[in-house]
């Protein structure tokens, strides 16, 4: 019931308290099936001083319309493009959209048609019902990458684009797309690739030495990328990102926006309102870290997630659906469904997925977390044994 008088601060702090204590917290260490993590000190800093900018009406901050512009920039940069055109928004399910409406629009098929992975977000669902697109589900192989043969076979007049995976939300597996940026370059379609989380891994990992396929602009049928800072870029939610290969893609989702207090604008997010503190945050974080800084997390994070897969080698009953590729390690076990339960009531907040457990091994977690863990994990299994 909305309140007749006010309470004090302190009263509210109080209640909210009391009302989040069933909350899990990143800080404690017991979030593992989450991709996103505590933002960095930096970046929450950021976002306080600069809560009040709305780049949905950028004329009247015309400062942060241009560090978003930059921060763009960067962004397409570090996907080895040297200037993209796109927005910082809401997070990846926002920026797929975007990608799809983007191919849709500057396409002239009657009964538009995408052909993506079975393992794709489901934010590519969203897309297909709200903009009229018929999705075309390609198969994966025995890696869990979309087998490229089968997205081939299921080219059409109708196809309008492809997708492909760069960090899949289940296994972290990035698919094939060298091929798929060749496949649609034969076929002159646009490939949109989904890396909201591979984004902040994979350039840092390859950096690194870890074998993993190429999947950004240096592929010339790449023509579009989601990647989301609010993961493994540290920044606060909301921050996602939509970066296309060229300006034709931007126009053909703007919308004129005619009242705004700064001026007549085009509009090309879904979004009208949007904080101007993420796209901010998203630039600050990034000349702050810089490529040496990310690189240290990644380092971290990709060495921890591999002493994982091995711990979990080790227990009984318990396998890898597949060896890491980022830092995501999936695994089984028998009577999957009563380990995942013990595990949840034991305030893991783990999740699973197609039958497996998935833990995303994100800034916030520490080797004394994942200890913690494979003690609950081994006690349980060990109870499970008749």
């Amino acid at each position: 019931m909305f309140p007749g008088q006010g309470a004090s601060e302190e009263d509210v702090l109080r209640e909210l308290e009391e009302k989040t204590a069933e909350d899990l917290t990143f800080d404690s260490g017991r979030i593992l099936g989450s991709m996103c993590t505590y933002p960095h000190p930096f970046a929450v800093k950021v976002v306080q001083r600069y809560i009040d900018r709305n780049l949905g009406d950028p004329g009247l901050h015309v400062g942060s319309q241009k560090i978003e512009k930059e921060a763009v920039d960067m962004l397409a940069n570090l996907l080895g493009l040297e200037k993209g055109y796109g927005h910082i928004v809401s997070g990846g399910t926002e920026a797929n959209i975007l990608a799809v409406r983007a191919f849709r629009n500057l396409s002239d098929v009657e009964k538009p048609e995408l052909i993506l992975p079975e393992s794709a977000h489901f934010s590519f669902i969203k897309a297909g019902e709200m903009l009229g697109v018929k999705l075309i589900w390609a198969k994966l192989r025995k890696d869990y990458s979309v087998d490229v043969r089968d997205v081939e076979s299921k080219i059409t007049d109708n196809t309008i684009g492809i997708v492909g995976i760069a960090g899949t939300t289940g296994l972290g597996v990035v698919d094939d797309i060298p091929a798929l940026s060749d496949l649609a370059l034969d076929y002159g379609l646009p490939l949109h690739v989904d890396a909201a989380f591979g984004g902040f891994v994979i350039p840092f990992a390859k950096a690194l030495g870890y074998d993993i396929p190429d999947f950004d602009f240096r592929l010339k049928g790449v023509k579009s990328i989601t990647i989301d800072p609010h993961k493994m870029g540290m920044v606060p939610i909301p921050a996602g990102g939509i970066i296309f290969r060229e300006k034709k893609y931007i126009d053909a989702i703007s919308v004129l926006a005619p009242y705004l207090a700064g001026g007549k604008i085009w509009q090309a997010t879904i979004t009208g309102t949007r904080p101007g503190a993420s796209a901010l945050a998203v630039w600050a974080m990034i000349k702050h870290l810089g490529f040496e800084g990310y690189k240290e997390v990644v380092k971290r994070a990709m060495e921890l997630s591999r002493w994982f897969a091995g711990e979990l080698k080790k227990i009984p009953s318990v396998y890898l659906i597949r060896e890491p590729v980022l830092n995501i390690v999936s695994f089984g076990a028998e009577e999957l469904e009563r380990v995942e339960e013990e595990l949840k009531r034991r305030g893991w907040g783990i999740s699973a997925h197609r039958g497996y457990i998935r833990v995303v091994v994100m800034p916030h977690v520490r080797r004394e977390h994942l200890e913690e863990f494979l003690r609950d994990l081994r006690e349980i299994v060990a109870g499970l044994t008749p």
